[in-house]
């Protein structure tokens, strides 16, 4: 019995020594899958090629100490050549005197199980006397054996890497590998790939084609440590693991039977490590009979756990990655929930109107049902509810918690302040059997560290919350009870808002040379309260202008600081930085950056320049979250510019791009703010994004930015039949003019 320790410790990443190492490594065992050309001689005597004399090679090569015999016909030492043509060619040689040359010649040596597949380069060249007469055969030739197994397995590899690259499924590349090694390994071997656990204690089935299914079930989850067989060993050591006898060897101590059963004798495992030397799992190969490695079976381990490693990297890399994607993907949705929540929470400057609200959002994206409460006059009262149906609303507005009960669990929340979940109906009389309650979440609304009211969240069936739900929830809350502590301060910002609007949007557009600029600006409701939208056209160097239309979060004196911090940033900025990303990223960072006094909300954000040239307008424009541009062209088709871009004054890297379009004479560029779109009518139909394509389209051809301005307020107008909006409306029209022709352009 041998054990070999292995030959190579894991060096660290980076090292200069290391790469070296690891590239002599490499060249090593290259060399010894390849292998040294074997020359063999032969002399051959008389018409029954009697074996006069031959090299050790050549004995070793037909069958080793037991065809060591000269003086003796090759066919009766070699009986197998007869039947594959070889001794006829020897004849021919031998009576006609002309050499035979043989390339790359498959020959089957030995008989019966112990036959083994050779190749040879080969020469059989006539032996002559002084008188010129053939006495024998000079057999001349090198063993490529060696050479074309590695081959053969060099292709193989090949065809695993370009599988790696391609991304193809883990257990589909680690079982080709193994079914690839077992088919052209020249013995017979079985071959298992085991992963580690992300802690590398424990090692789990990846791939094991020709074992037994009862032994990969019983080895699957096998503990990495010192004496744990052969593959928990070299987890253990990181280092190769050589038993060549299972039967003696201690380390197999605990699997002896399972491998006896198994039918397997030796085995020899190789770690599988990343290139910061952490453990993937090991590459193990098993022999049926007891078996020492030779170097070619020591490069073979590597190179395969090599590949294995690359194979599991690129796993785990495009794991993580489909990882970082779903969660970055869940955050969207939960960002864009929110948003929507908080838009919906402050389009109402109404209490009640706004607590409605809170409650259809909620359903049903975190719950079935859902029920606010707040306190008035000392009393609990139900304001708001939402469920799939008219008949489960009615329940559930019917039913009223109990301020001061304490089994009541809207009443504990109001007391103490902090959200309650359970996986049970809630507490105290309500009609949770009709409505078939599994479990609730009861969530604060407050108001400087004070309950004023609950939003509870009830299951249903299969339902349940979780961590992630109940944060959503408290958020959504916040939201919430930040929305109705607005309505109520509504009518004390009302002077204050009038007096802040008139100095936050320009008085009259500037002329611009090459362009037709209109705007359009209507306030929501009766226009006291201080407006989110706004937009600037403003002059820079080498006859350029910029551009901007945005929106910033929330509305009144906040919301009039965030605007003018804006709009001041871009004009400050502008000057001096070379493209608009710069521009709008630095007055992202000055959002950020602001005194929390001066508010925290978001802002979306289109800004962009304008360059005339002789045939229209240049336009660079970015996008931070703001509502898609829409481009009218000379055919009147409407399109919308889109380009990514987060919104502004949430994260250090809005993520924006530029876009560049060109806009010849009588095209034009429309910017709006989502108060536009999100007009509603009186039954809650939007005015959407469908209906301002079609007011854009609709005006005459050739128009004026004020004519395609005056089209969509007349058709949002229209639309809401005159009422009261309930956002701000802002609009910025920005047309190609015809160039102005001078004398030389004659």
């Amino acid at each position: 019995m041998t054990r070999v320790p292995g030959q190579h410790a894991p060096q660290p990443a980076g090292n200069a020594g290391a790469r070296a190492a690891d590239d002599r490594g490499a060249d090593h065992d290259l060399r010894s899958l390849f292998g040294q050309s074997t020359a063999v001689f032969a002399s051959l005597a008389g018409p029954a090629h009697m074996v006069e004399t031959a090299n050790a090679a050549f004995f070793k090569a037909i069958g080793g100490a037991a065809r060591t015999r000269t003086g003796v016909p090759l066919g009766q030492l070699m009986p197998e050549l007869a039947g594959q043509g070889f001794i006829g060619l020897l004849d021919r040689v031998y009576r006609t005197g002309t050499p035979h040359n043989g390339r790359d010649t498959r020959v089957l040596l030995g008989e019966g199980a112990a036959a083994r597949e050779a190749f040879f380069d080969f020469t059989y060249e006539p032996r002559l006397d002084a008188g010129g007469n053939v006495v024998g055969v000079r057999v001349i030739g090198v063993e490529t054996t060696q050479v074309k197994h590695a081959q053969r397995l060099t292709i193989e590899h090949r065809v695993l890497l370009e599988q790696i690259a391609r991304q193809a499924p883990l257990p589909e590349v680690l079982d080709g590998m193994a079914r690839a090694i077992e088919d052209l390994a020249p013995e017979e071997i079985l071959v298992s790939v085991l992963l580690a656990d992300p802690d590398g204690r424990h090692l789990r089935h990846g791939a094991a084609p020709s074992l037994p299914g009862f032994y990969n079930q019983a080895i699957d989850g096998i503990a990495t440590g010192e004496g744990v067989g052969s593959c928990g060993t070299a987890a253990h050591r990181r280092r190769p693991v050589i038993v060549t006898d299972i039967a003696t060897d201690p380390f197999w101590e605990d699997f002896r039977d399972l491998a006896d059963r198994a039918g397997v004798a030796a085995c020899w495992s190789t770690p599988i490590l990343a290139r910061d030397g952490s453990l993937l799992g090991t590459f193990a190969m098993y022999h049926r009979t007891p078996r020492a490695p030779q170097d070619a079976d020591l490069a073979l381990a590597r190179v395969f756990a090599d590949t294995a490693a690359l194979a599991v990297e690129r796993h785990q890399a495009e794991r993580a990655r489909r990882e970082a994607e779903a969660r970055a993907t869940a955050a969207r949705g939960d960002l864009a929930f929110l948003l929507n929540a908080s838009t919906l929470l402050g389009a109402d400057l109404d209490v009640l109107q706004a607590l409605q609200r809170l409650a259809d959002s909620a359903v049903p994206v975190l719950a079935p049902l859902c029920a606010v409460d707040i306190v008035e006059g000392g009393r609990v009262r139900r304001v708001a509810t939402a469920a799939p149906t008219p008949d489960q609303r009615d329940l559930l507005a019917g039913h009223i918690p109990v301020y001061d009960a304490a089994d009541d669990a809207v009443a504990r929340v109001l007391a103490s302040g902090t959200s309650e979940v359970a996986r049970r109906t809630p507490t105290g009389p309500g009609p949770w059997h009709d409505l078939d309650v599994t479990g609730y979440l009861c969530v604060p609304l407050t108001d400087r560290g004070r309950a004023f009211g609950t939003m509870t969240l009830l299951s249903t069936g299969s339902h349940v919350f979780d961590g992630h739900a109940v944060a959503l929830a408290e958020e959504l809350a916040l939201r919430a009870a930040s929305a109705a502590r607005n309505a109520r301060q509504y009518t004390q910002r009302a002077a204050l808002a009038r007096d802040l609007q008139a100095g936050l949007l320009l008085p009259d557009l500037p002329d611009i040379p090459g362009a037709d600029a209109a705007a359009h600006y209507h306030p929501a409701g009766e226009g006291l309260d201080i407006g989110g939208d706004f937009y600037d056209l403003f002059p820079l160097e080498e006859g350029r202008w910029a551009f901007l239309l945005g929106d910033v979060c929330g509305r009144g004196a906040l919301a009039a600081t965030t605007t003018a911090l804006v709009r001041h940033t871009a004009r400050a900025v502008a000057p001096l930085l070379p493209d608009p990303e710069d521009v709008v990223r630095a007055v992202n960072r000055a959002l950020l950056n602001r005194p929390h006094g001066h508010g925290t909300g978001f802002v979306t954000l289109v800004y962009g320049r304008l360059t005339a040239t002789s045939t229209g307008l240049d336009v660079e424009l970015v996008r931070a979250g703001h509502t898609p541009p829409l481009h009218l062209d000379n055919e009147h088709t409407v399109r919308a510019v889109d380009v990514h871009g987060l919104l502004l004054g949430i994260a250090a890297d809005p993520q924006i791009t530029v876009r560049r379009l060109h806009l010849n004479p009588h095209e034009s560029l429309v910017i709006y703010t989502d108060g536009i779109t999100e007009a509603r009518r009186r039954d809650g139909t939007l005015f959407g994004e469908e209906r301002l394509a079609d007011a854009v389209s609709g005006v005459p051809r050739r128009p004026a930015a004020q004519h395609i301005v005056d089209a969509i307020a007349q058709a949002v107008t229209v639309f809401t039949d005159g009422h009261d909006v309930d956002d701000d409306q802002a609009v910025l029209v920005l047309t190609a003019t015809e160039p102005h022709k001078t004398p030389t352009d004659v």
